[in-house]
């Protein structure tokens, strides 16, 4: 089993800035994956950013590409999303998710993610 908290969400103006932090404990592997996804009132889950175990991989949906990075300290079991120029269309509830299956071909789909994260609501403001 993984447990995943994540934390830092918030309200901030749009063009501001907030990180997001996960924190993984329990059983974990080397080929884990750990994604972001994100969840909007009426909307379905949407897939946000990815990265590798050791963090030499990533991988972030094209909305977000270039405004979000995701890295993570091995030392620390925590995971991060760094969430830059912040939009309106951005609020939504984030969660973090672990895939243990290590696919990186499919780390954008959230039904290969095995554990989740209870979400932190993010709401930016016009």
């Amino acid at each position: 089993q993984v447990q995943l908290v994540e934390s830092g969400g918030g309200l901030v103006q749009a063009g501001g800035s907030l990180r997001l932090s996960c924190a993984a404990s329990g059983r974990t592997f080397s080929s884990t994956i750990m994604g972001w996804f994100r969840q909007a009132p009426g909307k379905e889950r949407e897939f946000v950013a990815a990265i590798s175990w050791f963090g030499r991989s990533t991988y972030s949906s094209d909305s977000v590409k270039g405004r979000f990075t995701a890295s993570r300290d091995n030392a620390k079991n925590t995971l991060y999303l760094q969430m830059n120029s912040l939009k309106p269309d951005d609020t939504a509830v984030y969660y973090c998710a672990a895939q243990p299956s290590g696919r990186w071909g499919s780390a954008a789909a959230s039904e290969e993610y095995a554990y989740w994260g209870q979400g932190t609501q993010v709401t930016v403001s016009s």
